[in-house]
């Protein structure tokens, strides 16, 4: 990926326990998850408004 390897992501993910404690990571993660749920929503509403049989365009 970066030159990530699994002791580099086990470091940063200890770092995110730390800061933010084992309280708040579900809430973290909850708002991640609904964020790129929202984003892929947005991608896919964006792609079905451009699509070329949209009949809302004038033609002459």
């Amino acid at each position: 990926m970066f030159g990530l390897g699994l002791p580099e992501l086990l470091i940063i993910l200890f770092i995110i326990l730390i800061i933010f404690g084992a309280g708040k990571l579900p809430q973290i993660g909850e708002g991640l998850g609904k964020g790129i749920s929202n984003f892929k929503r947005s991608l896919k509403q964006d792609e079905e408004n451009d699509s070329p049989n949209d009949k809302t365009e004038k033609q002459d």
